[in-house]
């Protein structure tokens, strides 16, 4: 993502430079990006603004590396997948600038910034200012901005992203187990197309970040463990055969995402237009 944020930056005519733990990956992103390199600190000295794209287990290494060479007018960003830690390490370990929690919802597939979701997550006055500037900056160029405190972004994304994941990832190892995989891949539906599209989508990625956000992520484990006594509930009905409580059950469930999910009306005409996209 750190890549990613270089490109749309020099695109827009800005100067960039890079840091990064690896010399072949830097030395990679400056030959595409035409961008410069240096050490964290040297990359810091010389920045108006920082943007901080690290994995969460070296987020506090890092900010302890740079934290004493931001000055007083510099912009310090971050993109990180949680929110509550990375912005209190940041109030901590950085006594000048203006700091803001950041996270964009989309990987480095994307094209551009168009329909892509991003949260911003001020915490004071000046940083709801820096966060007000930002939004502009990222609407005008299409994006989808929200602003919420670091505590509701980390409470939804255990939903959005840990939950999600999840289901993904004990769904790939479901069908792995299974077998059959390619057999079954010219005579699935589209549920079916639709969950391996799913289950593909988050195997591919790295593996490093899932494990992440499974470990981080504030009350994942009850989220899952939510989800494991839904699914023994749900399997208790197909084994005793119990027709008029799963259909009533599923009935129940659909009033509540008629009342609560806005698109749900066209839920199932998108599942073909997703699938007649991939």
């Amino acid at each position: 993502m750190g890549r990613w944020f270089a490109a749309q930056l020099t695109g827009d005519g800005k100067e960039v430079v890079i840091s990064g733990r690896t010399e072949a990956k830097l030395l990679e992103a400056k030959r595409q990006l035409g961008v410069e390199t240096a050490s964290n600190v040297e990359a810091v000295k010389s920045a108006d603004a920082v943007l901080f794209s690290v994995p969460i287990e070296s987020f506090a290494d890092v900010v302890r590396e740079v934290g004493p060479h931001i000055r007083p007018g510099q912009i310090v960003v971050d993109i990180t997948s949680i929110k509550v830690l990375p912005v209190d390490l940041m109030h901590r370990h950085i006594g000048q600038g203006t700091v803001l929690g950041g996270h964009s919802l989309f990987g480095p597939g994307a094209r551009s910034l168009v329909n892509q979701n991003i949260i911003l997550t001020p915490t004071s006055e000046p940083e709801a200012a820096l966060a007000e500037k930002v939004r502009v900056y990222l609407e005008n160029r299409g994006a989808k901005v929200s602003l919420m405190t670091p505590q509701e972004h980390d409470e939804m994304m255990t939903v959005i992203l840990g939950l999600a994941h999840f289901i993904a990832i004990a769904s790939a190892d479901t069908l792995l187990s299974v077998g059959k995989l390619r057999q079954m891949a010219p005579i699935g539906g589209i549920t079916y197309k639709v969950l391996l599209t799913l289950v593909e989508s988050v195997i591919s990625e790295d593996p490093e970040l899932y494990a992440s956000l499974q470990m981080n992520l504030p009350g994942l484990a009850d989220m899952e463990k939510l989800f494991q006594r839904k699914a023994r509930w749900w399997t208790d009905l197909v084994e005793r055969k119990d027709r008029r409580q799963f259909i009533q059950r599923i009935g129940e469930l659909r009033a509540e995402l008629e009342r609560n999910a806005p698109d749900f009306g066209r839920a199932y005409e998108n599942m073909y237009r997703l699938v007649e996209w991939l």
